[in-house]
């Protein structure tokens, strides 16, 4: 199998038209990551943490998202269904709930999730996550949301506190270009 980026794009456009698109983009997405040097040759080769934007609409986006070694992002939800695949490295999720009456909105740890290689996630709009690179080595994933990602209005949590905030985009991007810097300083093997 190759990996073809536009016609994965034209099917999970298609799949909005479903009534459980993420089901479907689910299965899209396992069949994309079977092949992990397709997508190596497709996207090439990983050389850094951050987000690529590989299609980005208001009712669809696909993102390559790069994680450094030990890289982690806080608690934060989406408010769109999502679906992850994993080409390379490993993703752990910790999934949170809501602590019901909390005036600060803070979240309890609920779950957790790993993925590896050829591992695919949905996630429904409601959920919220944190994500770890556990590893000492970059890890890769195919990012699929209904949705535009970057515009939809969302919350993160305080990692210490665990309260409720708006999500901060720009401090976010800024978290992989920090995991960029401690990279450059001490190079994967």
């Amino acid at each position: 199998m190759t990996f073809d980026l536009e016609q994965i794009i034209f099917d999970c456009t298609a799949a909005l038209a479903e009534t459980s698109p993420s089901q479907v983009v689910s299965e899209l997405l396992r069949r994309a990551v079977s092949d992990l040097a397709a997508i190596e040759k497709a996207l090439g080769k990983s050389e850094r943490a951050g987000i690529q934007r590989l299609h980005v609409s208001d009712e669809l986006t696909v993102l390559n998202v790069i994680w450094a070694p030990r890289m982690t992002l806080m608690p934060h939800n989406h408010n769109m269904w999502a679906v992850i695949g994993v080409y390379g490295g490993r993703e752990d999720n910790i999934f949170w709930r809501r602590c019901k009456g909390d005036p600060l909105g803070r979240v309890e740890a609920a779950g957790a999730k790993s993925l590896g290689p050829h591992d695919v996630r949905p996630l429904g709009p409601e959920i919220i996550h944190s994500v770890t690179n556990p590893t000492a080595k970059l890890t890769g994933a195919i990012h699929i949301y209904g949705g535009d990602f970057f515009a939809v209005e969302r919350s993160e949590w305080d990692p210490e506190t665990l309260a409720e905030r708006p999500y901060d985009l720009e401090k976010n991007l800024q978290i992989f270009e920090d995991a960029n810097a401690t990279l450059a300083a001490n190079p994967v093997a």
